[in-house]
């Protein structure tokens, strides 16, 4: 056999190993997650969902009334919408650490604002002792098309560095907003 034969081999036995990595990767993340309840907290969520089934939780005795509960959320979640200019595309929440005081998970989220669209991606730290409860955001990664405005970037890269995810939806929704009204006058005169 010659050499390229052999190489081919060789690349697929390593295209194969990182397979394996990456899957085993995955099925500990997986697993990790699935760890951190403990008997008792699976058999009350089992219990829980048995009841919500059969219909003795209160508050949902008939299909009717969840679907008028159901639209009553999609009514609210439609007017704070409308409100904040605010629509969420994606989320996903991954696990990173968990301890019974302490709760570490990466967050990306992605959505528009108006017709600004942006991505984050930030770990948030939930800490509990005695009554109380703290929550701290850190890595905080904001990626957003700013086009030609450099004051935007300049606002994104501030608050990265502060980490202040209010700061952030309180600026961008009055920014996007009044970036929509420009846009719209520019349109009217073309």
């Amino acid at each position: 056999m010659d050499k390229s034969v052999f190489q081919a081999y060789e690349d697929e036995i390593q295209a194969l190993e990182e397979e394996i990595r990456l899957l085993t990767e995955k099925y500990e993340d997986i697993r990790q997650e699935s760890t951190f309840f403990s008997d008792e907290e699976v058999l009350k969520s089992i219990k829980s969902f048995q009841r919500e089934t059969q219909g003795e939780t209160k508050g949902y005795e008939s299909p009717s009334d969840l679907k008028a509960q159901l639209e009553s959320l999609e009514t609210d979640l439609s007017f704070f919408m409308t409100l904040t200019g605010f629509q969420f595309t994606s989320h996903s929440k991954k696990t990173l650490e968990k301890t019974r005081n302490r709760t570490v998970q990466k967050h990306r989220l992605a959505g528009k604002c108006h017709s600004l669209s942006f991505q984050l991606e930030f770990q948030l730290l939930e800490m509990q002792s005695n009554e109380k409860a703290s929550a701290v955001v850190s890595d905080l990664s904001i990626v957003m098309d700013s086009r030609e405005d450099s004051d935007v970037s300049k606002f994104v890269s501030s608050t990265e560095e502060r980490g202040s995810l209010l700061t952030f939806f309180r600026s961008l929704s009055t920014y996007a907003e009044w970036y929509e009204h420009r846009r719209r006058t520019f349109l009217h005169f073309k």
